[in-house]
């Protein structure tokens, strides 16, 4: 049953039922036979006004929505030419803009009030505003050609932008200003008057100080009046971004130090082409006959009297497959420089693994990669920054990703707890041998369980070799 709603009417009468206080002098006196009542006009519910407010507004969006949907097929086939509006009014800044509006109302005010120093202000700043658009007229044949060399750096390391632009055009080109972005800057050149097929080369240096990576370009040219009134730029590359790799340290071979796992681990999965012989058997159709074992073979013949043969059987061995966890949590580390380390402990590592040549993932919070490259696992470790993946979640992302590592590197900070750890370990297979490394710049080098992982601290970054060759630790 729906309900209904019932609106108080507006005038209502209230009648005091208090009992009738004797009279005083000073006092006035209700009039004979009636009750001395009090009478008051309520105001409308505040549910009425909510309601009429909500249609006075209500109305205007209602007509506002329909004319958005009447003009839909209008305004998609006008799209491009508004593109292109778009694009004009952009030119102008926004002291063009202000030249503009001034010009207006200079104008108006020498109209009505006929005063001609007003309208002499209104022509001379239309004028300013037509002699700054002539600058911008025109089109511009270029040849912008850019090269960033190395691609790829390591922190301390700089590295050559170098630029080359030439006129295509038959016409001299007029000096320009040229730009592009490096990371929160900007390089600017001055471009000279290039004549008919002349070109102008000019090159920078990057220099680096921290791990990350820098996007560069696109390279813009500017033109426009002295006045900055209009101002065109066009782009004429593509963005570059340069990789800026964590430094990292040699390391010995990860299989003869604290990580004995390079010959990989033998299983009870029976194979029939490997290395670890387990048996022989006997001949079933089907059989590579590049195993059969013709002496054994000859031996049973001998034997049996009958053509019979053996073939060999294998056991199933796993090639290691080591797995970097670099913790990117800020509640994990104490300094920004603790951050830094830890992802440089990660790089050489997963270096020294790759030169292993044994299957590699890489996990960095958001950025994770399998399988890669030497130079797509350092871009990873570049690209990693703090963020809210925890070490107990990047590792559950590992598990997605590479269910059958063998190995387990887990890289944090002093401030990861045994709760993480155990969280952490909680996601990996049982057979998954795990040991972390905690980065604590006040530390002192050292080696316990926590968690059923081998917790290995240190405080510098050239402590690592000695780490991981299992020496000198306390």
């Amino acid at each position: 049953m729906a309900a209904q709603r019932l609106s108080a009417p507006s005038d209502t009468l209230v009648i005091d039922d208090a009992p009738s206080q004797p009279a005083t002098a000073g006092q006035p006196q209700p009039p004979a036979g009636r009750k001395r009542g009090r009478a008051r006009r309520s105001v409308g519910a505040p549910g009425n006004a909510m309601t009429s407010l909500k249609r006075f507004v209500g109305r205007p969006v209602q007509a506002w929505e329909s004319v958005l949907r009447w003009t839909t097929p209008y305004r998609a086939a006008a799209s491009p030419v508004i593109a292109k509006v778009k694009g004009l009014l952009a030119v102008v800044s926004g002291l063009g803009w202000s030249i503009l509006l001034g010009a207006v109302v200079a104008g108006v005010l020498g109209n009505k009030l006929s005063w001609r120093e007003f309208s002499f202000v209104s022509v001379t700043l239309l004028a300013l505003f037509v002699i700054a658009c002539l600058f911008a007229i025109g089109r511009i044949q270029l040849g912008i050609a850019f090269e960033l060399s190395p691609q790829r750096v390591v922190v301390g390391d700089s590295a050559a932008a170098q630029i080359k632009v030439a006129n295509k055009a038959r016409t001299p080109v007029m000096p320009l200003g040229l730009e592009f972005p490096v990371g929160a800057q900007a390089a600017r050149f001055t471009l000279p008057m290039l004549a008919p097929g002349a070109s102008f080369e000019d090159m920078i240096v990057i220099p680096t100080t921290r791990r990350g990576v820098i996007e560069i370009g696109p390279v813009r040219t500017q033109r426009g009046d002295p006045f900055g009134v209009i101002r065109r730029e066009v782009a004429w590359t593509d963005r570059y971004e340069l990789f800026v790799h964590p430094v990292t340290v040699p390391l010995e071979p990860l299989g003869s130090g604290l990580l004995r796992d390079l010959e990989g681990r033998t299983t009870q999965d029976i194979s029939m082409s490997d290395l670890a012989f387990h048996t022989l058997r006997e001949y079933a159709p089907g059989d590579d006959r590049r195993y059969i074992h013709w002496r054994s073979s000859a031996k049973l013949s001998g034997v049996s009297g009958e053509d019979e043969f053996l073939v060999r059987q294998f056991l199933d061995t796993r090639r290691s497959h080591i797995a970097v966890v670099t913790d990117v949590a800020p509640s994990s580390y104490s300094t920004p420089e603790e951050f830094e380390i830890a992802m440089s402990v990660g790089a050489s590592i997963a270096v020294r693994a790759l030169s292993d040549q044994m299957d590699l993932t890489i996990v960095c919070g958001e950025h994770a990669v399998v399988q890669p490259s030497p130079h797509l696992a350092l871009d990873t470790f570049s690209r990693a920054a703090l963020g809210d993946w925890t070490l107990p979640s990047a590792t559950g992302r590992l598990n997605t990703l590479a269910p059958d590592a063998s190995v387990v590197l887990l890289v944090t900070g002093p401030l990861c707890g045994f709760a993480d750890f155990q969280r952490a370990r909680a996601f990996l297979p049982r057979e998954a041998a795990t040991a972390a490394i905690r980065v604590d710049s006040g530390g002192q080098v050292g080696l316990r369980e926590t968690a059923g992982i081998s917790v290995v601290t240190l405080s510098t970054l050239r402590e690592l070799p000695r780490v991981m060759a299992g020496g000198q630790i306390t």
